[in-house]
């Protein structure tokens, strides 16, 4: 561990940082350094070098490296203490899990089957608004209202909350939607998905989600938004699920078709 932070130290220098960009140097120095901890040049549970050191490293003031280490906080790829100094806490070993346009339901279903989901609240409640017209189902009906953390080597990447109409919902118990993907539950329920469509986003991460996922609220997130459908077009799932970036990526092929570029 030792020779490889001093190999990731040793690629330390002024010359990582250009004044001239937009980018503020604060920002640029904590993208520097978020990429060292990624690709595991300093691992997991190691001690970052103090501000003073990288403020020579990098050429910059101290509060430049602050707000840098701040940053990396505030994404969950470390934690300050005083006296101690700054630890890793991203585990570059375990791998980001991957989702596919290719063949999105099999990807889903893959995902369910290779990480690990905690149910952290379940309730049936009304349905309305945006969420009524995304089901099209009508304003008042009823839905089962979960809220789940999927996780992957212990390490939580997703949190999730999934609408359901209640009778589609019935078919299953609080400790099988605690146990087993919800595209299963929903094929055993005579409600197989076929179809979906969905959005995807970015956000910030609202302080019960920050803490879900172990990160500082205001953290940025993917956000995906997916209403699956059964055959005849019935919406028998909405789901927003919130991400975290360095551990999922969504993944595209690009076909060209026609004289132009497409997804294939």
């Amino acid at each position: 561990m030792k020779d490889r932070l001093e190999s990731g130290l040793g690629k330390l220098s002024s010359d990582v940082l250009d004044p001239s960009l937009p980018t503020p140097l604060y920002h640029q120095a904590f993208l520097v350094l978020r990429d060292r901890i990624r690709a595991g040049i300093f691992p997991t549970d190691s001690v970052l070098p103090g501000e003073q050191e990288l403020t020579k490293l990098f050429g910059v003031s101290r509060i430049t490296v602050k707000r840098a280490m701040n940053e990396l906080a505030a994404a969950g790829l470390v934690t300050r203490h005083r006296g101690r100094g700054t630890v890793v806490t991203f585990n570059a070993a375990i791998p980001a899990v991957k989702g596919s346009f290719d063949n999105l339901i099999e990807s889903l279903r893959f995902m369910g089957l290779e990480t690990d989901v905690e149910l952290l609240d379940l309730a049936t409640v009304s349905a309305s608004g945006d969420i009524a017209n995304q089901l099209d189902v009508e304003s008042g009906t009823p839905l089962q209202r979960a809220v789940r953390l999927r996780k992957l080597s212990g390490e939580p990447f997703s949190y999730l909350v999934t609408h359901v109409p209640a009778d589609i919902a019935s078919h299953w118990s609080e400790e099988e939607l605690g146990s087993i993907p919800l595209l299963t539950l929903l094929d055993r329920a005579g409600a197989s998905a076929v179809e979906a469509r969905q959005t995807i986003g970015a956000c910030a991460a609202e302080v019960a989600i920050a803490q879900a996922l172990k990160i500082a609220p205001g953290s940025p997130l993917l956000e995906i938004v997916r209403v699956m459908l059964m055959r005849g077009g019935r919406a028998v799932q909405l789901i927003q699920g919130y991400y975290r970036p360095e551990r999922f990526q969504y993944q595209m092929r690009m076909v060209k078709k026609l004289g132009a570029w497409g997804v294939g």
